[in-house]
């Protein structure tokens, strides 16, 4: 028996995953299904568009290895783990990853693509990443592009609050700090926006979130995600072993990695509304811009910085360096330029936080009420 699970955004882009497993579409549809949206596609019926077809078939994983490595493949690195692939003259793309036991072949006139492995998570985790990767190359030859922001909606009108700053500026904080105020939490790193007319539509990236165990105490959420946890609770596979280890013994001191990053516990997307009570938009339109600034030590205050868009705050093949571009799924990029200056029109707040929540809340609030209509 096949299962099927039709993927639309709310721009009306859209990828169908087929698998004789129901846990990898069930997978595809938690981590995809509720910034965008996931439908069971009926026995019998024939899929449109793009389609993925995944399989937990280890013969037919070693037949596409070997295949790739009796040519002559290119290595990257794709997913933080090394991939071969090759490419033939009718544009079928091929590739292999030995240490994840998966492999993959990309048929870009049909739009059909095979991904198949030796375990059902890295089958499954593989899948819905690309089958994100699919509809952002879709989204993006509808003319949208992603900014680099956390964004919030009005839940009455689709009214959106973008966040934009350098890294470590506070996005993701303000994001989770005004989520929980009733507002709807559309994205929490990054975000795909379009110019129509003269609204500047937005769509939410779907992703695992990422929540330092700092942010996780300071909002009262780190026990209760302790409890979940310690109960059985699964998190993202992505998530390190040392950080589940913490989370179970009651570590909150901060791990790093030795080139400096941070180490976080990584939330499937329904768990941000089922453990932490948050609840996902998916669409707005943006009528106002905060830029923060966490200070610690700071009183939390509004600013009057000079802060403006521009092309650092998108993404671009310059910056997607985990997920390198190896089956040609992504447009050549076009220019930003209407779209910052649409943005640059609109009002905006600039702020300093300090990692008091409710002090920052209520500078954020203040921020809001004179930014939003």
């Amino acid at each position: 028996m096949t299962f099927a699970t039709r993927i639309t955004t709310a721009g009306h882009q859209s990828v169908t995953v087929m698998s004789r497993t129901l846990a990898i579409t069930d997978w595809v549809s938690r981590y995809l299904g509720l910034w965008w949206t996931a439908a069971d596609v009926g026995p019998g019926r024939t899929p449109t568009g793009p389609v993925i077809r995944a399989d937990v078939d280890v013969e037919q994983h070693a037949a596409l290895g070997a295949r790739v490595l009796a040519g002559r493949p290119d290595e990257v690195t794709y997913a933080t783990a090394p991939m071969l692939i090759i490419r033939d003259a009718t544009g079928l793309v091929t590739a292999t990853q030995p240490d994840d036991g998966l492999s993959y072949a990309w048929d870009p006139a049909a739009g059909r693509m095979r991904i198949v492995g030796a375990d059902e998570t890295a089958v499954a985790t593989a899948t819905a990443r690309l089958a994100r990767e699919v509809v952002r190359g879709r989204l993006l030859s509808d003319g949208w592009r992603i900014l680099h922001a956390s964004a919030v909606t009005r839940p009455n009108d689709g009214a959106t609050l973008l966040t934009l700053g350098n890294k470590g500026a506070g996005k993701t904080t303000t994001g989770f700090l005004l989520a929980r105020t009733g507002l709807h939490l559309l994205a929490n790193d990054r975000v795909f926006a379009r110019l129509d007319g003269e609204v500047v539509r937005v769509l939410p990236w779907p992703s695992a979130a990422a929540i330092g165990f700092g942010l996780l105490d300071a909002l009262g959420w780190y026990e209760p995600v302790r409890a979940r946890a310690r109960a059985g609770g699964r998190m993202h596979p992505t998530q390190k072993q040392k950080v589940t280890d913490a989370l179970l013994a009651g570590d909150r001191t901060p791990l790093w990695t030795t080139s400096g990053a941070e180490l976080k516990p990584q939330f499937f997307p329904d768990q941000l509304e089922s453990w932490l009570g948050l609840t996902l938009a998916t669409e707005g339109h943006v009528v106002g811009i905060l830029f923060p600034e966490i200070v610690p030590g700071a009183a939390p205050a509004l600013t009057t910085a000079a802060r403006g868009v521009s092309d650092a705050d998108f993404f671009g093949s310059a910056t997607e360096n985990r997920y390198p571009d190896v089956f040609g799924l992504l447009p050549a990029e076009t220019s930003t330029k209407a779209l910052v200056g649409h943005l640059a029109q609109l009002p905006y707040r600039t702020l300093t936080m300090n990692h008091d929540p409710g002090a920052s809340t209520a500078v954020l609030l203040e921020a809001v009420r004179s930014v939003v209509p």
